[in-house]
């Protein structure tokens, strides 16, 4: 039993508002950080591109072998 439930009731009701505040920064971050790697030239962008999709991969990898575990 928790001793304030509504502290517990209100973190409910502002958690996907957390939400929305932190996945609004993560997409204006991605944007900035795509810009200006565009205007750097095609040849980073292509290592960079490369990268990610490794990292991409390595995560959904390892995210679906760490859940078979459990």
């Amino acid at each position: 039993m928790t001793p304030y439930p509504r502290a517990d009731a209100l973190m409910e009701m502002l958690f996907p508002l957390w939400q929305l505040v932190i996945g609004a920064v993560v997409a204006l971050v991605l944007v900035v950080a795509s810009w200006r790697l565009a205007r750097r030239g095609p040849s980073r962008m292509g290592t960079v591109l490369l990268i990610t999709g490794g990292a991409i991969v390595g995560i959904t990898v390892f995210g679906i072998l760490s859940a078979r575990t459990v």
